[in-house]
């Protein structure tokens, strides 16, 4: 099978969807290949900040997301051993919503899906996976996939790769990585919530362990963060030792913890931190987590993913539909993008260094640090960490001149 279309974006997570709606809205011509039949995957990110709220409401679909099933959460809070400190307070920030809204990934992208669909020249190809890139006259001119049908061939005049951090694409476009390092690793699984445990949102830091907890209704999503590599050791200890560990780290859920009653119910997320030194060549570019990998830290991960395909989109929709598209117009994209990258990344290396690996390593009971402390002192500090985490750096907002004129 053979088909044409003017970009084609490989992975339909968070950024690949967002750049398809965004450019078929543009009169571009998008193909999105999504490898699996459905968006159902667990323990995948599931914060949408107050920075994407803002593009949906950029777009006139900020009511409707917000009418599908969501928890709202304005405020962070964090336990240092039982004492509570709150982290952060969005509601003293700018923004159209001044939360983040807790939902399924796969239920956000079900929706971004949908919308995009509405447009004739939008086209989601399921159970597709990119494979190889077509070059032609010293570019990229498309690529070959394998799908449910059988091999597709696509030719573009852009391939946009939006495929995680194993990306196919920029393996394929032999890009170089920079590693920047990680000192640990996440252990996600769900406990049950009752009304009586409240609503908060936040982490609790304790000797040898960091524990968050994020609100999800019915269930918490927790989180256990362990030393890289520490998986395998966690499992040998047996689910004894694991059901002992979290009513440590979280007294108040300690009478839950026999639910996990199989390794099944666990997933374990490999921490990388990294960033292309090069996201783009002559017909393909990367964005998202196949150009830069985020560390869990602040669940930034998914907003600057979006925030990327909404520079894209504002950078290249006008060069792609009018078929003039350069490897220039692509560097501009990186130039845009690669500041935040860099300072959220820092932000987060600074934190797993200076804050995660010490508690990993304590044995003691643990102070209070002086941020916090100042924060419990002076309130409307709290909107520092909440502007950064909730915004960001170089927030992006949909650029076209309809939507300008209505902001």
């Amino acid at each position: 099978m053979e088909i044409a279309c003017q970009s084609c974006v490989a992975g339909g997570g968070p950024a690949g969807l967002m750049l398809g709606l965004l450019l078929a809205r543009a009169g571009v011509d998008v193909v999105v290949l999504e490898k699996h039949s459905d968006f159902l995957r667990d323990f995948r990110g599931d914060t949408i900040h107050p920075s994407t709220l803002n593009i949906l409401d950029d777009l006139g679909l900020l009511d409707a997301f917000l009418k599908l099933s969501h928890q709202e959460v304005q405020t962070l809070t964090g336990f240092v051993e039982d004492e509570p400190f709150v982290i952060g307070d969005f509601r003293r920030i700018r923004a159209v919503r001044p939360f983040i809204a807790l939902i399924p990934q796969w239920d956000f992208l079900d929706f971004i899906a949908g919308e995009a669909a509405r447009h004739p020249n939008f086209r989601l190809i399921r159970q597709a996976e990119a494979k190889t890139l077509v070059r032609r006259d010293g570019k990229v001119a498309g690529l070959n996939a394998e799908t449910a049908d059988g091999p597709l061939t696509i030719s573009c005049d852009l391939v946009v790769g939006a495929d995680g951090r194993r990306s196919t694409i920029r393996g394929a476009a032999g890009f170089e990585v920079e590693t920047l390092g990680a000192p640990m690793d996440v252990v996600w699984f769900r406990l049950p919530r009752r009304e009586t445990d409240g609503s908060a949102t936040g982490g609790r830091f304790s000797a040898g362990g960091l524990f968050v907890t994020i609100f999800r209704g019915d269930y918490w999503q927790c989180a256990l963060v362990i030393p890289k590599g520490g998986a395998e050791a966690l499992k040998a200890d047996g689910l004894e030792a694991f059901h002992r560990r979290i009513a440590r780290l979280a007294p108040p859920l300690a009478d839950r913890a026999a639910t996990i009653d199989g390794w099944d119910k666990v997933s374990v997320l490999s921490v990388t931190v990294d960033r292309l030194k090069r996201w783009h060549a002559p017909g393909v570019l990367c964005i998202g987590d196949a150009a830069h990998a985020m560390s869990p830290i602040g669940g930034v991960g998914i907003n600057l993913a979006i925030q990327d395909a909404v520079a894209t989109a504002n950078i290249l929709a006008g060069p792609l539909r009018e078929g003039r598209a350069t490897d220039e117009d692509l560097a501009k994209v990186q130039r845009r993008r690669l500041f935040p990258t860099r300072v959220i990344q820092r932000l987060q290396v600074v934190v797993q260094n200076r804050v995660v690996s010490p508690v990993l390593a304590s044995t003691g009971r643990l102070k209070p640090p002086l941020a916090l402390r100042l924060m419990r002192a002076v309130p409307a500090l709290t909107a520092i960490p909440a502007r950064i985490v909730g915004i960001g750096v170089r927030p992006e907002r949909v650029a076209d001149s309809a939507v300008a004129a209505r902001r």
